[in-house]
Parts: structure tokens; sequence; C-alpha cells
């Protein structure tokens, strides 16, 4: 996909949006100086051309027992279409993988998981990844802590 032309307003927009993404519209019109029904179309046309990926709440893993963050890469016995396809599909049905990287490297994939703690991971190891179609080698490290987290892009 090519990238969209973003002009000096757009970015402000984004970069507003990325940090509160609650903002009212007024609001953010107030900020970008612009009128609201200007601002409105502005953000409705990010979203139409998939600038916009979508809206989300991001909630503190600790807050909810799920302190430990586990990185997990993944080598498959064979890189036909048919076993990245298979093992993509398994990978997007575990609700405890956060991100999944397809890579170039040592291992096939990169997987980010939060857990509990070790016995949490273990379940989970059990429980999927040992069972995801063509793993041929799963290797584990436990975050010891998080030093920076962004979810905001630079522009």
């Amino acid at each position: 996909m090519a990238a969209t032309e973003l002009d000096r307003t757009d970015r402000r927009i984004l970069n507003l949006l990325q940090r509160d993404g609650r903002m009212t519209n007024a609001e953010l019109a107030g900020r970008v100086n612009l009128s609201a029904s200007a601002c409105l179309r502005r953000v409705q046309r990010l979203e139409q051309s998939g600038v916009i990926d979508r809206y989300v709440l991001l909630v503190r893993q600790e807050a909810v027992g799920k302190p430990t963050s586990v990185f997990v890469e993944i080598s498959l016995d064979s890189q036909s279409d048919e076993s990245l396809d298979a093992f993509e599909r398994a990978v997007a049905d575990c609700p405890e993988i956060m991100e999944c990287f397809l890579m170039a490297g040592d291992s096939d994939y990169l997987l980010r998981l939060v857990v509990a703690d070790a016995r949490d991971y273990e379940r989970i190891h059990r429980q999927h990844l040992s069972r995801f179609p063509h793993v041929a080698r799963i290797r584990s490290n436990f975050a010891l802590r998080t030093v920076c987290r962004k979810t905001a892009l630079v522009l």
C-alpha cells in the first residue's frame, strides 16, 4: 500500500489523536485551528484512507494481573505457503499472543505474549504453542521489566 500524502494539519491531527483518541472533535478542531466540520472531514478522510487503522483503549497489563511479557521465537519445519498460513491462522486464534511478526534471520516468527507468571506461560506453551502446526523449535525469553512502551508513531 502506498503512503498517503499528509499535510501539516493531518500530522497535527494524528499526533493529537495518538495521544488521546477520546478527544472530542470540537477540542481537536480548536487545537488544529479548523472549524469542527472541516476537522471532522479530515478525520473521516484519514479513517477511510486507512491512515487511521482503529481506535483502542490500552490496558496496563500489570493492573489486570498479567505483568510479564514473554518473547517467543518460533522456527517452522517448512517454509511452504500452506505451512506459513496454517501457523498464522493458529496464532491469530490464541488470545494471549499480543503480536506476531514474520522474521528474517534465525527464527521464522517472533511472538509477544502477556502472562501472569511462569506457570501461566507453561499453560499457554502446553495448550497452544507446542500444538501449533509445523513448529520445529520454540525459544522463549522473559522480559525482566519494560524500559519504554510507545504507541504513537513519529509523523
